[in-house]
């Protein structure tokens, strides 16, 4: 199978531009996700992508997410809590040079963070 990622040696990146707002996120939530390399197709089950996702202060989400990718998470800096309730309450807080790795299907979340934090994102599928 192959990566569909370009080589693309070390370069600054415009942390001001290109941002938008990730799949399954409330548009009003203010997260965002900036693609570094790659892409995933979810519906054709190929690819593989690695992003920055920003999460401001006080961000919450209310429910667990689940995909059927691998997804390798980072904590880059920040503040990140996992497995709080519906209203944001309780859970796990950790803080930045944290890492996790989850298979396709595992229940992760609900997150919050409470003074915002950047996140580094690998997603990809199984070799067909």
């Amino acid at each position: 199978m192959a990566i569909n990622k370009l080589h693309d040696e070390f370069h600054t990146l415009e942390m001001q531009q290109g941002w938008q707002l990730p799949e399954g996120y409330d548009p009003a939530s203010g997260a965002q996700e900036l693609i570094l390399s790659g892409s995933l197709d979810t519906d054709n089950r190929k690819g593989s992508r690695t992003r920055l996702l920003r999460l401001p202060a006080g961000l919450f989400t209310k429910k667990a997410f689940v995909h059927d990718y691998w997804e390798e998470v980072f904590l880059v800096e920040g503040d990140l809590t996992v497995g709080n309730d519906e209203v944001g309450q309780g859970g796990t807080p950790f803080k930045g040079y944290t890492y996790a790795v989850r298979p396709p299907g595992a229940y992760h979340g609900p997150f919050k963070s409470e003074k915002g934090c950047v996140l580094l994102e690998i997603h990809y599928f199984d070799p067909a």
